[in-house]
C-alpha cells in the first residue's frame, strides 16, 4: 500500500514525486512510455529556471535521477483503469497497484498531422512550441500549421524572430479571434495560404520543406527552416472519466489546488484545464498537488 500513487513521469509528475517523498510518503511513479514527457522531444530548452542551455533528455535524466534519489519507486507499465474501494487501486498492464491517494499527471499530447516520419522529425524541424523553440530559428523561413487561436499566437511570436513565417489553414478562414488576425495582417513577414493542406514533408533526418495541397488538387513545394504544428492537442485522460470530471475537451477539471471532485485524486500538468503548459508550470502543478495529497493522507 502506497501513500501516494503518481500516474505519469514528467515534470509534473516527478516534481510531485520530489514533494511526496520529501514529506516522507510513500510513492510510487508510473510512466507508460518515456520518463520526461514531451519535453524529451526539444533538442535544446532555454526556459528551464537554473539551466542556461540544456536538452529535453538531459533534463528529464537529471529529474529521473533526483526522484530515485529521493527514495521513490518507479514503474513502466500502462494505466489501465482506476477503482476506488476503501483505497484506490491502479490497474496497469503489468499489475494492481493500492495507494491512498492518486495523483493524475499524464499530460497532453500534441496533435500531428498524421504525414508519413512526422514522428522522426519532431525535434529534427517539427517544433510545437514558439516560447520554447522560436529562437532557433531566427532570421529563417518557417511554418505555422493551423489557424485557431494557438496558431496564430505561434506566427506573432515567430514573425519577430524568423525571416518568414507562413501560415498555413486548411479552412478559407482563419477561426482565430479578429483581434489575433489583424495582426497577423499588420506583419509584413507572414503569409497567411488558406484552403491549404501539408501532402508531404521534405527530409529524412531532418525537415527541409513541406509539399502543401491547395483546394483546387495542386501540389507545391514549400522550402521550410522549420515548422510549428497548431492544431491541437490531446489529454490523455479518458481512463479516468469514470472517477472524475473532465472538461468539454477531456482536460481534468481542478481548483486552484488541484484538487477534483474525488477526495484522494489530484491532478497537475499539461492534461488538467489550465491556460499556460510549459515546464515551469507543470513544475509547480506537481508542487502543489503533491502537497494537497500529502495533506489528504495526513488526514485519513
Amino acid at each position: 500500500m502506497y501513500d501516494i500513487i503518481i500516474i505519469g513521469g514528467g515534470p509534473a509528475g516527478l516534481t510531485a514525486a520530489l514533494y511526496t517523498r520529501r514529506a516522507n510518503k510513500s510513492v510510487l511513479v508510473i510512466e507508460k512510455s518515456t520518463f520526461g514527457g514531451q519535453i524529451t522531444f526539444s533538442p535544446k530548452v532555454e526556459n528551464i529556471p537554473g539551466f542556461i542551455s540544456l536538452s529535453g533528455n538531459e533534463f528529464a535524466e537529471k529529474l529521473v535521477e533526483q526522484v530515485l534519489e529521493s527514495g521513490a519507486d518507479v514503474e513502466m507499465c500502462e494505466v489501465l483503469s482506476v477503482k476506488k474501494d476503501d483505497a484506490f487501486t491502479v490497474v496497469t498492464d503489468g499489475g494492481e497497484f493500492e495507494g491512498k491517494s492518486v495523483i493524475i499527471a499524464t499530460g497532453a499530447k500534441h496533435r500531428l498531422l498524421g504525414l508519413p516520419n512526422e514522428e522522426h522529425l519532431v525535434g529534427n524541424g517539427i517544433s510545437f512550441c514558439a516560447v520554447c523553440d522560436g529562437a532557433f530559428y531566427r532570421d529563417k523561413t518557417v511554418a505555422v500549421i493551423g489557424g485557431g487561436n494557438s496558431a496564430l499566437q505561434e506566427a506573432v511570436l515567430l514573425s519577430d524572430l524568423a525571416k518568414k513565417v507562413f501560415v498555413i489553414q486548411n479552412l478559407d478562414f482563419l477561426t482565430g479571434e479578429n483581434k489575433l488576425i489583424e495582426q497577423i495582417k499588420a506583419k509584413e513577414n507572414v503569409t497567411v495560404v488558406l484552403g491549404t493542406t501539408v501532402d508531404s514533408l521534405i527530409g529524412t533526418d531532418e525537415l527541409k520543406g513541406i509539399n502543401i495541397k491547395s483546394s483546387n488538387g495542386k501540389v507545391s513545394e514549400l522550402l521550410l527552416d522549420g515548422m510549428f504544428v497548431a492544431i491541437g492537442l490531446v489529454p490523455q485522460n479518458e481512463k479516468f472519466s469514470d472517477i472524475i470530471s473532465l472538461d468539454e475537451r477531456g482536460y481534468v477539471s481542478s481548483d486552484e489546488n488541484c484538487k477534483t471532485n474525488k477526495n484522494g485524486v489530484f491532478v497537475a500538468g499539461d492534461c488538467r484545464t489550465k491556460k499556460i503548459r510549459q515546464v515551469a508550470t507543470a513544475a509547480s502543478d506537481g508542487a502543489i498537488a503533491a502537497l494537497a495529497a500529502c495533506d489528504y493522507v495526513d488526514n485519513l
